[in-house]
């Protein structure tokens, strides 16, 4: 007896498990689904993208109780489920600075993704120099047997301060956190040069923009293409000109 209710006991904490996991994992799909159609939109109608990359993750178990240890919270689904809000954790890299508040907005707009949290790195970095915009954010799931929200981090920024943060991290890693001083000077200072150059590239792709919508407007006050267009249509056989073209 004592057996078999252990196996059940084994069974319901099986199926409690995963289904804790696969609600993060499917949370992932529908902000993904959200991503990749604001992405097809930007490119058929503004023939512009302004999302790089986008990569996905789910925490592992190991990470989970690592920080369950940290924030010494009650071992419970229940408990993690509302406390440790990056079990699921979205990374969008953009071109440029203007771009990630382009995509926060658009995704903060979603009717049904639920904005809990936005801490903004990029107006005030983090002591380290490093920068990057985070949304906490709740998305609707859909399960068999009911509707869940779960709890979701993204986070957006440049190709650049994607770039130093990666290294960073793979540093600090390496010096197990313990990072002599002078390396975590220079590590600020290329943070810093990471912020200045995506202000220069900004500024490089105003400009071009700039120029290219001086371009549009001349080709719209230039009569050429549409003689051009008037004399293909003439040549024809199914075309009729007007009662004017006639007179």
């Amino acid at each position: 007896m004592k057996n078999e209710l252990e196996a059940t006991t084994l069974k319901t904490l099986q199926t409690e498990l995963t289904r804790f996991f696969l609600a993060y994992k499917f949370a992932l799909h529908e902000i993904e689904t959200k991503i990749n159609i604001l992405q097809e939109e930007f490119k058929l109608i503004h023939e512009y993208n302004p999302i790089e990359h986008v990569s996905t993750r789910v925490k592992s178990p190991k990470s989970i109780l690592m920080k369950i240890k940290k924030k010494n919270l009650e071992p419970s689904i229940e408990a993690i489920r509302e406390s440790i809000r990056d079990i699921a954790g979205v990374r969008i890299t953009c071109s440029f600075v203007e771009d990630i508040y382009k995509v926060s907005a658009m995704l903060q707009a979603q009717h049904d993704i639920e904005v809990i949290d936005v801490k903004d790195y990029i107006a005030y970095p983090k002591e380290n120099g490093y920068q990057s915009l985070h949304l906490i954010i709740k998305i609707p799931i859909f399960m068999s047997d009911r509707m869940e929200k779960v709890y979701t981090e993204i986070q957006i920024r440049t190709i650049a301060m994607d770039f130093w943060a990666s290294l960073e991290h793979k540093i600090y890693y390496k010096y197990n956190k313990e990072v002599p001083e002078h390396i975590r000077f220079e590590l600020k200072e290329a943070a810093i040069q990471a912020a200045e150059l995506d202000r220069k590239m900004e500024r490089l792709n105003k400009e071009i923009n700039i120029l290219k919508a001086n371009e549009a407007d001349s080709a719209i006050l230039d009569p050429t293409p549409i003689a051009n267009l008037a004399q293909y249509l003439s040549q024809l056989p199914f075309y009729y000109p007007s009662k004017d073209e006639q007179d």
